[in-house]
């Protein structure tokens, strides 16, 4: 491995000529690039692809994940939105996005462009697992995907109960049309079956 000089280095450069090889946990050290799609190629420092952006960080430009100043100039470890070329970021803390956001949500952190900025980070290196992203795993917002399902009205006058909801007539369930928070039977709130909308008393 020419990063750490240890044995067993089984990637190597896919420069033509180049036979410079390293370990994948030493790549980042070395200021090399494994793209993670396609042909899953990998190259060393001297011959890794480079973003062709035209774009300059300001003096006091600092990276949007983690606030922290950047480079003067774009580098390894400085990279910048290809989109927007107002967005910058230390590789580590895109990475870092990445791996949170999956390959469904991963976007610039600025402009919210992805296709681009996918396309991108793939080339620059960055790992962007093809998974939903990790705050949603154990089901942890599915709360938010359910829809309101019982008669809120202070007397309920059907004969099934607040949970029971029919497609049309008087025992038809109508949510509130602003915020969908509550709900009301037709006949519950004396409304004719021809109503098609209804709206809480909150809202």
């Amino acid at each position: 491995c020419f990063v750490c000089g240890e044995s067993g280095a089984t990637i190597t450069c896919r420069q033509t000529g180049c036979d410079r090889s390293f370990h994948l946990p030493c790549a980042v050290e070395g200021g090399c690039v494994t793209q993670f799609f396609g042909l899953y190629r990998s190259f060393c420092w001297e011959h890794r692809p480079e973003q062709a952006v035209e774009a300059a960080p300001e003096e006091s430009t600092t990276c949007l994940v983690c606030l922290d100043l950047v480079g003067d100039t774009k580098s390894y470890g400085t990279m910048v939105c290809p989109a927007c070329k107002h967005a910058w970021f230390h590789r580590a803390c895109i990475q870092n996005q990445a791996m949170y956001a999956g390959f469904s949500c991963f976007c610039c952190p600025h402009c919210q462009n992805e296709y681009r900025f996918l396309m991108e980070m793939l080339t620059m290196g960055i790992r962007i697992p093809r998974r939903g992203p990790s705050w949603e795993d154990g089901g942890a917002y599915e709360q938010l995907y359910e829809r309101h399902s019982r008669c809120d009205a202070s007397e309920c006058l059907c004969p099934g109960g607040r949970q029971q909801a029919e497609e049309q007539g008087p025992w038809q369930l109508l949510l509130c049309c602003s915020c969908a928070a509550e709900g009301t039977h037709k006949r519950c709130s004396y409304l004719r079956n021809s109503t098609a909308s209804w709206e809480c008393d909150s809202c």
